[in-house]
């Protein structure tokens, strides 16, 4: 059994078949993020810590995926060696309304973060005025005022509601950034799915093409003996049946393959008559990247993942809401002042001057809201724990993925030369079977069997390179979006 842990160490070895499973060791590495992020998720005190894992979001900023660029996204997937795919998946990073939606959630949370900021500082409007009529009746005459002022208030944060709402709109905001990443992630790896799946595709209906144009000489062929007596009419009835067959297969796999192309357009946007002028242009290899083996994967590298650091970060933004309901339930104070100028025209007379003013300095106190702060305390607390629990379920859940991810790997890579070895012999039988059937000494069924085993096992070759690459492509959304070798580890994406 293939054993695919995650140690504590630094480095993720992937040992040899003969390694039995030690699954139960995979979490140990998280347990340490876990246990310091969620360390007051059983009794929050009063005012509760900002649950911050300083060694995850020091490997996620050291590790953004594709250093944050489109130009980064598109040098990682250069390793493909295929020009096709890099500009597939960045039209795609443009197009995706996923990603797009992600960019605007994060142009939301910037705009909350400077709105909580400006609560720590006082606000200052400025107001103007003019006016001209008689204002009083015991004064004879018209008179004109005009005056401009600024006024000046602010609520003193004396027990810290602004500065923990600060806290939390930096979360959420470091959240909605990782969110943005985590989208251009799970788009390009959709669109290079996609992509690898047309290419397997066309390899297929490629060898079904093959395959139906065999069948259908094979079927003349028959016939032709049919009329002249050396062939049954049962032979000619199943070769024209086999080749009625293939013709069948050959309409289908193009229909697959036509969807695949659809889909394309719609995950890039580009033009279907453009797309396949590209995709016509190169053949129906299946791309791999040079290297495609992983011998080992650094157990920190799951920290550069954005969902988790989108969750640590939910999790530091719920801690602070709590500070927020409570210093809600506490004295709020502030004070307020104002500078200005003004004029005083009348009967020839003209006064004017500055005008000043400190205060009042207010103080609220809560008396009576019926329960409604201590309800608002309990539901942020309650947001806390569920935060703190789809927390730990994405770190056990991007464990389980990158332990898929390396088990479906290392299994295509096993089966690979089997599979090779296979296709090669069943096609040799094929061609053996057809000298021999040729020659009288095997029957059509024999050639229809040895016929109809080669096409599988080649179709059966074809969707394990699929596999292994599909396989890659998971391992690379397992991981957060890339990385790069580095001696025998693999290192994030610089």
């Amino acid at each position: 059994m293939i054993a695919h842990s995650l140690q504590a160490a630094p480095t993720r070895r992937f040992p040899s078949r003969r390694s039995r499973s030690r699954f139960p060791s995979a979490l140990a590495t998280f347990t340490t993020f876990a246990a310091a992020t969620l360390a007051g998720c059983a009794g929050l005190p009063e005012a509760p810590p900002l649950p911050t894992d300083p060694a995850l979001a020091s490997a996620w900023h050291a590790a953004l995926p594709h250093s944050g660029s489109s130009s980064g996204l598109a040098r990682w997937w250069q390793q493909f060696d295929d020009p096709l795919l890099d500009q597939l998946v960045v039209a795609a990073d443009r197009a995706n309304p996923t990603a797009a939606s992600a960019a605007s959630r994060l142009e939301q949370a910037r705009a909350a973060r400077t709105s909580a900021g400006a609560a720590l500082l006082p606000s200052v409007d400025g107001s103007a005025g003019a006016s001209r009529g008689r204002q009083d009746l015991t004064l004879p005459g018209v008179a004109t005022t005009a005056s401009a002022a600024l006024q000046a208030s602010w609520e003193l944060d004396v027990f810290g509601r602004a500065r923990a709402g600060v806290r939390a709109a930096d979360a959420r905001l470091a959240g909605a950034d990782a969110g943005w990443h985590d989208a251009r992630v799970t788009v390009a790896a959709e669109t290079a799915n996609s992509y690898v799946s047309l290419r397997a595709c066309e390899a297929r209906l490629a060898q079904a093409r093959l395959d139906a144009n065999s069948r259908a000489e094979t079927a003349r062929l028959t016939g032709l003996s049919t009329r002249a007596g050396f062939e049954s009419r049962a032979n000619a009835s199943l070769a024209l049946a086999s080749a009625a067959q293939a013709r069948t297969l050959v309409t289908q796999q193009a229909e697959q393959c036509e969807q695949l192309v659809k889909s394309l357009v719609a995950l890039t946007a580009i033009a279907e008559p453009d797309l396949r002028s590209r995709l016509a242009a190169k053949d129906s290899t299946i791309p791999e990247p040079a290297t495609i083996a992983v011998p080992t994967v650094p157990a920190a590298a799951l920290a550069q993942r954005p969902d988790v650091h989108a969750r640590d970060r939910d999790l530091a933004a719920a801690s602070a809401d709590v500070s927020v309901a409570e210093a809600a339930r506490l004295p709020q104070v502030a004070i307020a002042g104002s500078v200005g100028v003004a004029r005083y025209e009348f009967a020839g007379a003209k006064l004017d001057g500055t005008t000043w003013s400190l205060g009042p300095l207010s103080v609220s106190l809560p008396v009576f809201d019926a329960g409604r702060r201590n309800a608002d305390v309990r539901a942020a607390r309650a947001r806390y724990d569920e935060a703190a629990a789809i927390y730990a379920a994405t770190l056990r859940s991007a464990v389980r993925e990158v332990e898929v991810a390396l088990v479906a790997l290392q299994s295509a890579a096993d089966r690979q030369a089997d599979a090779a070895i296979a296709a090669d012999h069943f096609d040799r039988s094929y061609r053996g079977v057809e000298a021999r059937y040729k020659s009288g000494f095997a029957t059509l069924f024999e050639l229809e069997d040895a016929r109809r085993s080669a096409l599988v096992a080649q179709n059966a070759l074809i969707d394990l390179r699929r596999e292994r690459v599909a396989a890659w492509i998971s391992l690379y959304r397992a991981l957060g979006g890339g990385w790069r070798r580095a001696g025998d580890t693999l290192a994030t994406n610089p």
